[in-house]
């Protein structure tokens, strides 16, 4: 008859409870809900919220804070005037031309229809409506989520509010951002 030695009885042993990693038992992953998120929301005489357009593929939108100076500057007309603009109509304005040089290297883009005109949103029991001097009905979803989350934010800094458009073409919403 052979006999063991204490130490191969021991080795198995050992290495069972190495391998157990301390008594930890081993899981599936466990959801825990979504990602933490921040609101980003600069008083107004700070700044502004827009609302931009991701790269490629993801097509989310990206809130961009303009700083406070580059609304007191004003945007030019047609004329190349710098019309005096309520702090929305400069918000509204300024996603209508677009993000700015800085945003434009990061990737965003916009999906806004190309305009330079835009009447003063009117707050109603019903929401907010901004005219627009272009057609409408055929904005992408992304386009239609940018307006309502920049107007809605810089209306009434609540972006839950619904926004109505009205084009050219006929009125579109209402919309709420859905961020």
């Amino acid at each position: 008859m052979r006999r063991l030695r204490p130490s191969a009885v021991l080795l198995p042993l050992a290495l069972t409870v190495a391998a157990s990693g301390c008594g930890i038992q081993a899981t599936d992953v466990v959801e825990v809900g979504d990602p933490a998120t921040v609101e980003v929301a600069p008083g107004r005489g700070q700044g502004t919220v827009l609302y931009f357009v991701s790269p490629p593929p993801a097509r989310r939108l990206m809130p961009v804070v303009r700083p406070a100076d580059s609304m007191a500057r004003g945007m030019p007309d047609a004329s190349g005037a710098v019309p005096v603009w309520r702090y929305s109509g400069k918000a509204i304005l300024m996603l209508l031309y677009g993000p700015d040089s800085g945003e434009t290297a990061a990737g965003l883009r916009t999906e806004r229809p190309h305009t330079d005109v835009v009447s003063s949103p009117v707050v109603g029991p019903d929401g907010v409506l901004v005219r627009l001097n272009v057609p409408v009905k055929s904005l992408s979803a992304v386009a239609r989520q940018q307006l309502a989350c920049t107007v809605a934010q810089a209306v009434t800094s609540d972006r839950t509010t619904e926004v109505r458009v009205r084009g050219s073409d006929g009125t579109i919403g209402p919309d709420r951002c859905r961020l």
